[in-house]
């Protein structure tokens, strides 16, 4: 017996207990009968249980290079390394969906495992509900898209990986981008199983935000490493192209970045009720939609896998998602009335508003430029795609009102903020980004766009560090010196002061977009030994070509001299490897060194021989701002997300009815669950 055997048993036992799962728990939810509930988790965990043993079957498959299994056969050799044999079981088609569906099983028993803390009524239509996305995905696992599926002869050696894939980001980024689209499902339970329920209150806003938070800080870190890997992999000295699988998985983070800061409002006024609603259940939609997109064949892609039969499947799977989700928001649609209305534009809850609306405007241009070539062609009968300058033309004038909505929030109150109050809040960050817009033509920025841009990320991050300086200072007064009153404040807000620390990783990368977007240089030259190239201050001198071969590869790498201020700064190796098995997919290795907050981005363009090369310099200023942003976004999610001591959260819900009861306070003068005068 094969190990792919035990596979296939797993995925057929799988299937069956995740549809006795959904059976179990609806009928004992409908008929009362907690027995019922609990034999429902228990099967769930059975469904686990069993996607382990296919992941380990298929895990072990490749490790034993048994390549009767055509999975194996073609995503993996006998000269791979380990950890690439191991990371080809999300390689492919089949195992990355077997990836998606593990994923889910884990995500679900954890949630099983830890259903006290939400409302009992809820439990066994969220459990059924993510037993039927998981039967959907069993289902393509055990018919269309069988991982174990073997060959009658099995070939001596594999095909490998495709050679952008022979990299460290391969080992990382898909299974964290997975991961985040699969993590949308348990906010979408969440919300089916409210409007089934009808318990739509702030309690299942609650039970919500944190299993939202994970799948944004999922996403968050899958985006980011997705960057960086195609920044240090391609060679075209970029890191974001608009390519349409990486705005399909852009797209759920828009909407779950709205959700978190509009359901604040509705647990805080009681309003929004209908938005957030749609917010979960789009981020859900546009999760299935990035998985369909990479496996329909219905737009190219470099990312896309091969055209499958299951693009059809995933599109009816689609439909059904957005058919049964819109049936029951139009059923509960008459409950979901707000309980009270805006007082003031000029309000915290006015801004988030229009934070939400810029969200999803983005979301929007985005999604049409992606479905463009499909819509084209439909009525026009010629396919026409939409490039990066209309993506730049729409998104940007949206990121920068976005950065600017993002200082103003904190600052403001709930319900209304005076004129005069909210002068004297602007005052301190307005003073420091006048002087940006005025300084920086100096320090050579006299791009329009460009100081706007970063006159508006120094308005809000002085926003955000006097609006924490004053939490510090009401703390300070009572006693605290200023260290401790800073972490007090992210230890007894975290939500709100993690909250800020997203706030400033955004601002930084945003600085960064900026930064290497209108102050790029790029140069090439082909060079023989002892010349010379020179462009923004460095020095690059060419030495030769090293020429190393290998069973399975070829390595030309050019020996190339950084020199600056006239002192030599390193010796970097450029080059493109070239794989036996892929001979007409030479693979790029980029050297970047950092000097400062600009990169120095070197590629090997082409080679003749041993004495001459193509060498392709970018010069790519505030880069190093995109990743250390992105790091602090993700500290931020997780400051978010860590669970508060229940003293803490009592008292952060004090603050938060004395915020809405008090609109023309100071927001950062509430401390301890009162208002200091």
């Amino acid at each position: 017996m094969y190990f792919s055997d035990l596979g296939i048993i797993a995925l057929i036992l799988a299937l069956g207990f995740a549809l006795y799962t959904i059976v179990a728990s609806v009928l004992g939810a409908v008929r009362a009968v907690p027995q019922l509930v609990t034999s429902a988790k228990r099967s769930l965990l059975a469904v686990t249980f069993f996607l382990l043993l296919a992941a380990i079957a298929l895990v072990v498959s490749f490790l034993t290079h048994d390549f009767g299994v055509n999975y194996v056969a073609q995503h993996s050799s006998l000269s791979m390394p380990w950890y690439f044999v191991t990371a080809a079981f999300y390689g492919g088609q089949e195992g990355s969906l077997l990836y998606w569906a593990l994923v889910l099983s884990l995500f679900s028993a954890l949630f099983a495992a830890t259903s006290r803390r939400a409302p009992a009524a809820l439990v066994p239509y969220v459990i059924a509900t993510l037993m039927g996305i998981e039967a959907f995905f069993l289902f393509m696992l055990s018919t269309l898209s069988n991982p174990f599926v073997r060959s009658t002869i099995a070939p001596k050696d594999g095909a490998g990986l495709n050679p952008l894939l022979m990299d460290p980001g391969m080992l990382v980024h898909p299974p964290m981008l997975l991961m985040g689209y699969m993590s949308f499902s348990l906010p979408f339970a969440f919300a089916v199983a409210a409007l089934i329920t009808g318990q739509l209150n702030a309690e299942w806003l609650r039970s919500i935000r944190r299993w939202m938070l994970a799948a944004w800080t999922l996403q968050t870190g899958g985006l980011l490493l997705g960057a960086w890997w195609a920044y240090h992999v391609l060679g075209w000295g970029g890191y974001w192209s608009w390519d349409p699988v990486e705005n399909a998985a852009l797209l759920p983070w828009l909407t779950a970045t709205a959700f978190l800061h509009s359901t604040m409002v509705q647990e805080r006024r009681g309003m929004l009720k209908v938005w957030n609603l749609f917010l979960v259940m789009a981020s859900f939609a546009l999760s299935i939609f990035g998985t369909f997109e990479v496996r329909s064949g219905l737009i190219s892609s470099v990312h896309s896998f091969a055209y499958s039969d299951i693009g059809a499947y995933f599109f009816a799977f689609l439909a059904v998602v957005l058919l049964f989700s819109s049936g029951l928001f139009f059923f509960r649609l008459p409950h979901l009335r707000a309980e009270q209305e805006f007082d003031s534009v000029v309000s915290r809850e006015g801004v988030f508003l229009l934070n939400n609306l810029l969200l999803v405007g983005m979301t929007f241009a985005i999604l049409w430029g992606t479905l463009f070539p499909l819509i084209s062609a439909a009525f026009r009968g010629q396919t026409m795609t939409m490039g990066p300058p209309f993506y730049n033309q729409v998104v940007a004038p949206l990121t920068v009102l976005l950065i600017l909505a993002m200082g103003i929030g904190p600052l403001l109150a709930w319900r209304r903020t005076s004129m005069a109050a909210f002068w004297r809040n602007v005052s301190v960050p307005a003073i420091l980004a006048a002087l940006c817009a005025v300084i920086l033509p100096f320090a050579g920025v006299t791009d329009v766009a460009a100081n706007i841009g970063f006159t508006v990320c120094i308005f809000t991050a002085g926003a955000v560090c006097y609006e924490i300086w004053r939490g510090a200072r009401v703390r300070h007064r009572h006693g605290e010196n200023y260290f401790r009153a800073v972490y007090m404040l992210f230890q007894r807000y975290r939500q709100r002061y993690g909250g800020y620390v997203v706030h400033l990783g955004l601002v930084l990368l945003v600085a960064g977009i900026i930064g290497s977007h209108y102050f790029q240089q790029q140069k090439d030259a082909t060079l023989k030994p002892g010349q010379e190239m020179s462009i923004a201050g460095y020095h690059f001198t060419y030495l030769g070509n090293i020429d190393e071969k290998d069973t399975d590869k070829e390595t030309i790498s050019s020996q190339v001299q950084i020199w600056r201020d006239g002192k030599l700064q390193h010796y970097i190796y450029p080059g493109r490897v070239i794989y036996a098995s892929y001979p007409d997919q030479p693979t790029s290795v980029i050297e970047i060194k950092t000097f400062g907050a600009t990169d120095v981005y070197v590629y090997l363009a082409d080679w003749q021989g041993a004495a001459q090369a193509t060498i392709r310099v970018f010069i790519n200023p505030l880069v190093p701002f995109v990743w250390w942003g992105g790091i602090l976004m993700l500290i931020g999610g997780i400051l978010c997300w860590w669970p508060v001591r229940p003293q803490a959260q009592a008292r952060s819900r004090a603050t938060r009815i004395v915020e809405t009861e008090a609109p023309e306070q100071k927001p950062s003068e509430v401390a301890d669950g009162g208002v200091i005068a």
